[in-house]
């Protein structure tokens, strides 16, 4: 199967996910995962986000890891590593998350952006840093605005400062 069917097939099944029972969901992803072409991890990926999104965190983050490993590139990467920290975060591991997702904010600028920072408050809260959290959080919303961008950002800044 070619990238732009197997890619019509991953979206079609997510799409549908709601409406499958959870075994079902999970027998489709692994066996779509099996059918992916090439090895950058994008089926291992897409079975990481499938046990993630069905409540097990505990099997998707040795996946996760595993995508990242096999060089997963574009913005499944950056999606494995937000989902990843997530998780990691739901299993009582929150300082994992604040290193992966402060690192991740270093490197290149995508529309994926606030939810690197909006899962990074979260896990900035867990390990007690929640003015740092908040300023994050205020920081990423500011943009969106329709008014007030600057004095909310200048808001979120002093948060941290002080």
């Amino acid at each position: 199967m070619d990238t732009t069917e197997w890619e019509r097939r991953v979206a079609l099944l997510w799409a549908s996910s709601d409406e499958q029972r959870e075994e079902d969901f999970l027998a489709r992803v692994a066996e779509l995962a099996e059918q992916a072409p090439g090895s950058d991890g994008a089926g291992t990926f897409e079975r990481a986000a499938a046990f993630d999104s069905t409540g097990h965190p505990d099997l998707a983050v040795p996946l996760y890891r595993q995508a990242l490993d096999l060089g997963l590139t574009g913005e499944r990467r950056r999606r494995a590593v937000i989902q990843l920290a997530s998780s990691l975060r739901n299993l009582g591991r929150p300082e994992e998350s604040v290193a992966l997702l402060t690192a991740e904010l270093t490197g290149e600028s995508d529309h994926l952006d606030d939810a690197v920072r909006a899962f990074l408050a979260l896990a900035l809260v867990d390990v007690g840093r929640e003015r740092e959290a908040v300023s994050l959080a205020l920081g990423a919303l500011a943009p969106h605005l329709p008014r007030y961008q600057r004095s909310l950002g200048n808001y979120a800044r002093q948060l941290v400062e002080s």
